[in-house]
C-alpha cells in the first residue's frame, strides 16, 4: 500500500487546494494530510480565517481524503516516518531550493519520496483574503 502524505493550512479552501488533494490521491492507496494549527500558522505569520477545528473538518469531509492529522511543527519527515507514507505531496515553489534539496537527501535515506505539484495559477488563500479586505474597504468608504 502507498501512503502519501501533504500538509497546509487549507484556510479558505479553494480550486488550488482540490486540486493538489485529488493529483495527490491519484498518487496513493491512503492521503493523509496534515492541518496546519493556528499556533504554527502564526509561528509562519499567518492568521487562518478559519478556525483550525473547522479547517480540519472541511478537509477530512474531501472525498480524496483517507485521514487528516495535525501539523503542529515543520518536520514533515517525522510525521511521514510515524504514518509510514512513502510519498511526501508539495508545491512546487519549493523545488530545486537549498533547503528542500537537504530535505530530499533526508527523505530518500527513509525511503521516502518528495512529488513537488504545480501550484494552480492565479487562486491562493492570500490572494482571496486580499481582495476580500479591498471589497469590505470600498464597502465601508463608501
Amino acid at each position: 500500500m502507498i501512503i502519501g502524505y501533504t500538509t497546509g493550512v487549507y484556510d479558505l479552501f479553494h480550486i488550488g487546494h482540490l486540486n493538489l488533494l485529488k493529483n495527490a490521491k491519484g498518487m496513493c492507496d491512503r492521503l493523509v494530510v496534515g492541518i496546519t494549527t493556528d499556533e504554527l500558522a502564526q509561528y509562519k505569520n499567518k492568521n487562518p480565517v478559519i478556525p483550525f477545528e473547522e479547517r480540519l473538518e472541511i478537509v477530512r469531509n474531501i472525498k480524496f481524503v483517507d485521514a487528516v492529522v495535525p501539523q503542529e511543527d515543520m518536520d514533515k519527515l517525522l510525521m511521514c516516518k510515524k504514518i509510514k507514507a512513502n510519498i511526501l505531496f508539495v508545491g512546487d515553489d519549493w523545488y530545486e531550493t537549498p533547503k528542500w534539496q537537504e530535505y530530499e537527501k533526508n527523505f530518500q535515506k527513509e525511503g521516502i519520496r518528495i512529488m513537488y505539484f504545480p501550484y494552480t495559477k492565479g487562486i491562493s488563500s492570500t490572494k482571496i483574503n486580499a481582495i476580500l479586505e479591498e471589497k469590505r474597504k470600498k464597502n465601508k468608504d463608501g
